[in-house]
C-alpha cells in the first residue's frame, strides 16, 4: 500500500523534529519545512496532507492555506491547523478557509496523531459504487462524480473536500431537509470532534462558492437544510 505523504510546515524546529520522528514511526511519508515560502517552493500537489502552523514570520498558514485552495492542483489537499491562536474566531477563520481540522498548542502528539488518521480517512468506509450516476446536476450545476469535480454552467469550480462532499449529499437527496446533526455524521469522521457551527460555516462557504445556483441551498428553521429547486 503507498504511504502517505505529509508535509509539516512550522517555523518551531523542535516541534517539526518530534512531529516526523512520530509520522515516519506512524509508517508516513513526512517532510517539514519552517515557512510558508518555503512550502511554496515543493511542490505541493505531491502531497496528501498538510500540517500547517498559522504564525509564522512572513506569510502566514491562513495565507498559504488560503492560496492552496483557490489553484487547481492543491484546493483538494487536506489541512490541518496547529497553532496557539485558540479564540472561536481564530478557528471559525481557520474552517471558512478549508482547514479539515484545527488543533491549539500545546497538544499531545497522541491527539495529533489521532487527527491526521482521521482526517486521511483511515477506518472510513468506503463509498459505495454508483456507475448508474456518472453525473449529478441540477440546471447548470454539474457534478462528474467519478472526477470529483463541479462546473458552474460549463466552467470548473474548486471546492474544498467537505465542500464538495456536502454537495454530493444535497444533489443526490434533492429536497430532503437534513439536520446539522444528519450532515455531521454524513460528512466527518466520527473520531473527529466537530460542533453542528461548523456546518454553518461550511454551508455559507458552499453558497458563496455556488453563485446563483446558492438559491437552491434552502435553509428550514429549526430543521436544517435542503437542496431545492
Amino acid at each position: 500500500m503507498e504511504q502517505n505523504r505529509i508535509l509539516v510546515v512550522d517555523d518551531e524546529r523542535d516541534l517539526c523534529d518530534i512531529l516526523l520522528f512520530n509520522l515516519h514511526a506512524a509508517g508516513y511519508q513526512a517532510e517539514a519545512v519552517f515557512s510558508a515560502e518555503e512550502a511554496l517552493q515543493r511542490g505541493l500537489e505531491q502531497f496528501d496532507l498538510l500540517l500547517l502552523d498559522v504564525m509564522m514570520p512572513g506569510m502566514s498558514g491562513f495565507e498559504l492555506a488560503k492560496r492552496l485552495k483557490k489553484h487547481e492542483l492543491t484546493w483538494h489537499i487536506p489541512v490541518i491547523f496547529l497553532t496557539a491562536k485558540d479564540s472561536e474566531e481564530d478557528t471559525l477563520e481557520g474552517f471558512s478557509i478549508g482547514a479539515d481540522d484545527y488543533v491549539t498548542k500545546p497538544f499531545s502528539v497522541r491527539e495529533v496523531m489521532a487527527r491526521v488518521k482521521a482526517v486521511l480517512g483511515r477506518g472510513n468506509p468506503p463509498l459505495p459504487p454508483q456507475p448508474e450516476k456518472v453525473t449529478l446536476s441540477c440546471d447548470g450545476l454539474v457534478m462528474d462524480v467519478n472526477s470529483k469535480t463541479v462546473t458552474l454552467d460549463g466552467e470548473l469550480r474548486a471546492f474544498t473536500r467537505k465542500e464538495y462532499e456536502l454537495l454530493k449529499l444535497f444533489l443526490e437527496h434533492r429536497g430532503q431537509v437534513f439536520t446539522r446533526q444528519q450532515l455531521l455524521d454524513s460528512v466527518w469522521p466520527q473520531d473527529v470532534i466537530v460542533t453542528e457551527r461548523t456546518v454553518d460555516v461550511n454551508i455559507a462557504r458552499l453558497r458563496k462558492k455556488l453563485e446563483h445556483y446558492a438559491a437552491y441551498l434552502v435553509s428550514r428553521t429549526g430543521f436544517g437544510y435542503s437542496f431545492e429547486k
